[in-house]
């Protein structure tokens, strides 16, 4: 009992600090990227009734499949997730952060886009075209899903883009979601 003890307690020793010291891709991590990771655990339930935890069997392998999937139900046309193609603009120049929930100073209608995948399976592609109904400096987008309030998937911050009453903007968005771990 002591000696499996030990040898889980080894194995979850070893998992722990392969996640601590896993080597950073070329070019790091960045704040808010997509880094799927799973674990398996599992225990033996015996016949007599005793229960062996094996504990933390593998971790990190989310298939391409999955991802795959999850970039396909992005851009169906039923669920809450498949609405993510709701185009905004704005003027507010405050940095994007991972807790934004709206624009900073939206301006304008948002533009429901097309939604597409992207030159692979794994991109989630929506393009948007927004028009100015007055001259505008815009300096962010947003992409939510719905027409007004609704969640925010992702807010950018760019250079000004000067708009006349009447221009547009067509926005292209692209999520990668990769595979592996």
């Amino acid at each position: 009992m002591l000696n499996n003890f030990l040898k889980l307690a080894a194995q979850y020793f070893r998992m722990t600090i392969k996640q601590v010291f896993r080597p950073i891709s070329p070019g790091g991590y960045q704040q808010g990227a997509i880094m799927p990771e799973s674990r398996l655990m599992a225990e033996i339930r015996r016949t007599d009734g005793t229960i062996e935890s094996l504990g933390i069997l593998s971790t990190k392998v989310v298939t391409t499949a999955f991802v795959n999937l999850l970039v396909d139900q992005l851009q169906s046309s039923t669920g809450e997730i498949a609405n993510f193609s709701f185009h905004g603009m704005g003027i507010g120049g405050a940095a994007e952060a991972i807790g934004d929930t709206a624009l900073a100073s939206a301006v304008e209608t948002r533009a429901n886009g097309t939604k597409t995948e992207g030159a692979s399976a794994n991109i989630y592609r929506s393009v948007g075209t927004v028009t100015a109904t007055a001259a505008r400096a815009i300096v962010e987008h947003g992409l939510f899903n719905a027409s007004s309030s609704g969640v925010l998937m992702d807010r950018s911050v760019f250079a000004v883009i000067n708009l006349g009453s009447g221009d547009s903007v067509q926005f292209t968005y692209e999520l990668t979601v990769p595979a592996g771990g």
